[in-house]
């Protein structure tokens, strides 16, 4: 059974959902998400998860991003990137030194208004949907964050490279058209390529064709909490364990825990099972998200597990148990 995180390199010409479709078949598991939809046009780091790790993905989604784009100066487009039908272009020959010049306005807590070709609704439309029509709505600004923005290289007179690391939400494609216009020429995206997401680089990521070759894609697969990894880690105790298995709130003694904690950690079972993401606020231990494994059985065996006197509770004509297995 397939529960764990992949790290996809992304090609060119597939979308997000492309590669989860395909790695339901690869894996034989219904379950796939994916943190942070990357578009046809774009290609790198697309975390994967699969099975009970896609209990994490609504986290996943919430961290840093960076990217590595080309920005085309002297064309301005209506996608704001060099797939869209053109609407602007000329001639232009800009200096590093006049593209750094206003890159600062870019740099920090910044108002970006979302292109009208993105998956953003307004009035219960999505905005790709109206232009696909020919309409063009007012967008209200958006709060976004550019945590890093660098010039990195000159292609040609009219092209650079930059280097961008931003909050969730941010439209890199819209950043490039921003730039052109302070620049007063005009500009668009040429490429982009995602170097990190969730916490994960290129340096942990595979192709599809990667994946597809290898004797066991299992083997590929990170453990589900390599993406909570940093945070402190507490063990419990098997008496510990069953609280929380069944959703309890745990007090913990100072022998389970000498030292007061102060927010999530990553909760482990005795035997090494990663359980749960949890907060702590001292000695108290809530689950924010578990990750163990919820087994169902029949109820003609409910006698046998009264007997061991294990934690249920009833849904419908089955039971649920809190086990360790499956």
């Amino acid at each position: 059974m397939a529960n764990g995180i992949l790290v996809i390199d992304k090609a060119q010409d597939w979308t997000s959902m492309d590669v989860c479709a395909k790695l339901r078949g690869i894996f034989h598991e219904k379950r796939v998400g994916h943190a942070g939809t990357l578009d046809p046009m774009a290609t790198g780091v697309l975390p994967v998860f699969l099975g009970r790790a896609t209990r994490a993905v609504s986290f996943a989604s919430e961290g840093e991003k960076e990217y590595v784009a080309g920005l085309k100066l002297g064309l301005v487009t209506n996608t704001q990137d060099t797939s869209g039908e053109v609407l602007e272009q000329h001639p232009v020959s800009v200096t590093p030194e006049e593209l750094e010049a206003v890159l600062p306005a870019f740099r920090g807590d910044i108002q970006q208004v979302p292109p009208m070709y993105s998956a953003i609704k307004i009035n219960g439309k999505k905005l790709y949907e109206l232009a696909r029509k020919g309409r063009e709505v007012e967008r209200p600004a958006r709060p976004v964050t550019i945590h890093a923005l660098t010039a990195e290289e000159q292609r040609a007179p009219d092209e650079f490279t930059i280097r961008v690391r931003c909050s969730k939400g941010t439209y890199v494609r819209t950043l490039c058209h921003d730039i052109g216009q302070a620049l007063g020429c005009g500009g668009c995206m040429s490429s982009l390529r995602r170097t990190m997401a969730a916490g994960f680089s290129l340096a942990e990521a595979v192709t599809l064709e990667q994946v597809q070759a290898a004797e066991d894609p299992l083997s590929l697969l990170l453990p589900i909490d390599a993406y909570f990894a940093g945070r402190p880690i507490l063990i419990l105790r098997p008496e510990a364990e069953r609280k929380l298995r069944n959703g309890m709130t745990l007090v913990l003694s100072k022998e389970e825990l000498p030292e007061p904690l102060r927010g999530e950690c990553r909760v482990y079972g005795a035997d090494g099972e990663f359980l749960a993401l949890g907060r702590c606020e001292g000695h108290k231990l809530s689950t924010i998200k578990s990750f163990f494994t919820v087994s169902l059985v029949p109820l003609g065996g409910l006698l046998a597990f009264a007997r061991e006197r294990r934690p249920c509770r009833f849904l419908e004509d089955r039971l649920w148990l809190t086990t360790k297995t499956g």
